[in-house]
């Protein structure tokens, strides 16, 4: 998932029903409210006609900012103090939740001075990287083969190669693939040939500081555009073109190659600059997707503040419970509106090295606080039966799990029988002989070369200062790309979303109506499942991890850590159904 730690149809549908009457808010989407002015998420009992929402909203005191009609959602503000008791109150009104402006983030998820979602195993490796070494520049193993092949062992796991599914199937253009993330940086030269600039949408504005005036996304006039209003086009994070690489960068002779090289990318920005992901923008992106023929989509994130959205903890109150409640009735209307209309929903399961199946203790959530000095607390015994992390746990989701290289799943991801459908390659810095760090046992992926240069990562001619960002050029030496290593289950999905996405284009049929082609999600799902190459258990069925650390000084700290598969051969908690295969998906 973002800085932390999923079949399809259609193409080309206009909207009609997505009505925006203002701008996005969003959970946590202001930093600071107007004096004694509240703002709620407000969510209609379904099939309420927007009129007499609109009245039940007025009568409790509230305005509307933003609506979504499609989901029956609206972004309220109000300066009535009874507000949510009085909505409650409404027959038509199903759900309000306490908007949560950010007041504070914690001091442990702030980096280079800007908030960020905390993502401890790439917080682990990224922190290691003085001691790291530089990989050399490897040659082409074919003449075929993009400059950088020979570093992507994850692409040769799952058969997406020159040799395997490539010859076969390397997608079709009219297959659309959406990224709600950070952004997609359009014009990256291994994502520019690809990218439908014209479909494309951001659905949040940047948050330059909190309450308190530290910084959120950062000052809008230090961004490459100077904007808090971004282009449909721009990552200032690097996460989510990360994730488009993965799935769709195309055969052209510079740095990689995706899983599905010709399909087309649809960036459907969800997520702040700062890592975060709040609710309305994933419901409007949602919807967009299933009004406009997306065919499949990959979250690689949850929605803020709560990892876990649990409907009757004992140590949340009832402001908290009603919160939780409201996101996961919202976004699974969301998630069911866009699956309705072919879209396949690809989800990353989560970077916390926990099985979800087992009671748990979440001790991140809220992670950003209200008001200034409040603090995240933990929750023990979490009941997996009534607490819920979104998307990934949404129904009609496809939930996906992280290898790395040996084949293992990978040390920080999260797992669990009857939560996990399939695995993916997802990289594991620490998947070497002996525990010692590696970057090139990560994923390599796009990396806007804005942010390379922002955060010092090139120097003045160019090149790459640091192990985990490369560089390569066309074989005239005229067009660039910078190229970063990551690790997460963030990695992992988009891995099987790419495979999703050639099986909509090997097995789909024209769609006379919109063009493209079309496949029902509930097939696009089961191919993917029936093609994934079956994985036990390993025997004995508990794993324990080994990480060698590399310190500042010198020094090596040795962390262990152990997970316990359950299952089948045919279907268990590391693995799901299976690790997706490229070439088995297309009937090769």
């Amino acid at each position: 998932m973002s800085k932390f730690v999923s079949a399809a149809a259609i193409a080309a549908l206009v909207v009609t029903s997505f009505v925006v009457s203002g701008p996005s808010t969003a959970l946590g989407a202001t930093a600071v409210e107007a004096p004694g002015e509240q703002e709620f998420v407000v969510l209609y009992v379904a099939g309420t006609a927007p009129a007499a929402a609109h009245a039940a909203i007025a009568a409790a005191g509230g305005t509307i900012v933003e609506e979504n009609t499609d989901v029956g959602v609206a972004t309220v503000v109000t300066t009535n103090a009874g507000f949510a008791a009085a909505a409650d109150a409404q027959p038509v009104i199903e759900g309000t939740a306490r908007n949560r402006i950010i007041g504070d983030v914690p001091s442990n998820r702030r980096a280079n001075g800007d908030a960020e979602k905390l993502d401890p195993a790439e917080s682990e490796a990224r922190g290691a990287a003085a001691v790291a070494a530089q990989s050399k520049r490897p040659k082409p193993t074919t003449p075929t083969d993009e400059p950088l092949a020979s570093l992507q062992w994850d692409m040769q796991q799952i058969g997406a190669t020159s040799a395997g599914s490539y010859r076969y199937e390397p997608g079709k253009k009219g297959v659309l693939v959406g990224i709600l993330d950070t952004g997609v940086d359009g014009t990256h030269p291994d994502i520019a040939p690809n990218f439908d600039a014209a479909l494309s949408r951001n659905f949040t504005t940047d948050i330059p500081v909190d309450a308190n005036g530290d910084s959120i996304d950062g000052p809008c006039e230090e961004e490459p555009d100077q904007s808090c209003e971004d282009p449909a086009n721009v990552d200032e994070d690097g996460h989510g073109t990360h994730v488009a690489s993965t799935i769709a960068s195309p055969i052209n002779g510079i740095g990689i190659a995706g899983v599905a090289p010709n399909v087309t990318i649809v960036n459907l920005r969800a997520g702040q600059d700062s890592g975060y992901f709040f609710l309305q923008p994933s419901l409007d992106a949602l919807t967009y997707a299933g009004r406009n023929g997306i065919d499949v989509i990959n979250m690689s994130y949850y929605v803020d503040p709560w990892l876990f959205n649990c409907s009757n903890h004992p140590a949340d109150s009832p402001e908290d419970r009603q919160e939780q409640i409201t996101i996961v009735r919202a976004m699974q209307r969301a998630l069911d509106f866009a699956r309705n209309r072919g879209v396949t929903l690809v989800s990353a399961a989560g970077n916390g090295a926990t099985d979800y199946t087992k009671p748990l203790t979440d001790s991140s959530s809220p992670d950003f606080a209200d008001v200034p000095g409040e603090v995240a607390y933990t929750r023990d015994l979490l009941d997996p039966a009534s607490c819920t992390s979104m998307p990934s746990e949404g129904a009609g989701v496809v939930s996906v799990s992280s290898t790395g290289p040996s084949l293992r799943k990978a040390y920080y991801s999260d797992y669990g029988n009857g939560y996990i459908d399939v695995a993916a390659p997802g990289g594991d810095a620490y998947d070497t002989p002996t525990g010692d760090l590696s970057y090139p046992t990560q994923i390599l992926a796009a990396y806007p070369s804005s942010l390379a240069v922002a955060n010092g990562e090139v120097d003045a001619a160019g090149n790459p200062t640091v192990p985990y960002v490369l560089k390569s050029c066309n074989a005239a030496g005229t067009t660039c790309g910078y190229y970063q290593y990551l690790q997460g289950t963030s990695m992992a999905s988009p891995h099987a979303a790419g495979v999703a996405a050639l099986i909509v284009s090997h097995y789909g049929l024209p769609d006379w109506k919109r063009g493209g082609r079309t496949l029902p999600a509930r097939a696009v799902e089961l191919a993917l499942k029936a093609s994934a190459t079956r994985s036990a258990c390993p025997q004995p069925p508990t794993i324990t991890y080994t990480r060698r650390v590399p310190q500042p000084d010198g020094s090596i700290i040795v962390r262990t850590s152990t997970a316990t598969c359950e299952g089948s051969r045919f279907t268990n908690g590391f693995y799901g159904s299976g690790i997706v295969n490229a070439l088995r998906a297309v009937g090769r």
